[in-house]
């Protein structure tokens, strides 16, 4: 039986657990460093265990590591690195739902060598995202045309009984996560040109998206949008906007 270990018990831990203890080939440990919230997330099934494991403590958490067939980390991203340095020491391959870090990209090479595979932004943003943008990209260019212009939007949308805080937003995943991506400046591209915002002003200017049967939103530019002109493989394109 294969046993994959997840680090944090978090609001995004819980489906995956779900998700994996549903697979009756799938021994799950769930590590946190409070007892009761990996308890909660593993009671009633035979084949989940719960662990108190603090990361910052890297004995313990090479030894969790080396217990495991597959590690996937869902704790706050400033923690990746060493989790991966940890990983690729002992061979096993790493998944994470957040953006490549150039902490995590200098691993790379290290991972290569070694043979780990070391997988991010496997989340819904980043994530799911990347794969729909690149499924509508390919059959665009398959079918001979040209993307001139790329626009993505993604967030939590309340129901509007459910829409009970200042923000008007649903917290998926850690509310201190949410604040501290709104301290990220912006840079995307419209019509041709290079527009920066700095983090100060991310939410002054926000821009009204309307969805049938929905209402209207509220939708702000997330980081460097410019990139995935290259990323996803369309240099002609005019606006690329994430």
């Amino acid at each position: 039986m294969n046993k994959v270990l997840v680090l944090g018990a978090g609001l995004v831990a819980r489906p995956l657990v779900r998700y994996l203890l549903e697979r009756p080939g799938l021994a799950v440990t769930v590590a946190d460093v409070e007892a009761g919230r990996a308890e909660a997330l593993v009671a009633g099934h035979t084949r989940g265990a719960a662990e108190v494991l603090d990361i910052a403590d890297r004995a313990a958490l090479s030894a969790a590591i080396e217990r495991a067939d597959l590690v996937v980390s869902l704790v706050p991203y400033t923690f990746h690195p060493l989790i991966a340095e940890l990983a690729v020491e002992s061979g096993r391959p790493m998944v994470t739902a957040s953006y490549v870090s150039p902490a995590m990209r200098a691993l790379d090479e290290r991972a290569k060598a070694k043979g780990v595979i070391l997988l991010n932004e496997l989340g819904l943003d980043p994530g799911i995202d990347h794969m729909e943008a690149m499924r509508i990209i390919h059959e665009a260019h398959e079918a001979g045309r040209s993307v001139l212009g790329f626009t993505s939007w993604c967030g939590g949308l309340p129901a509007p009984e459910a829409n009970t805080n200042p923000f008007g937003y649903k917290f998926s995943w850690s509310p201190r996560g949410v604040l501290l991506a709104s301290k990220n400046s912006a840079r995307f591209l419209k019509d041709g040109r290079i527009v920066t915002i700095p983090a100060a002003e991310l939410f002054a200017r926000p821009e009204t998206i309307g969805i049938p049967g929905l209402g209207d939103f509220e939708g702000y530019p997330n980081r460097d949008s410019v990139a995935y002109r290259e990323t996803y493989g369309i240099p002609e394109a005019l606006t690329v906007l994430r």
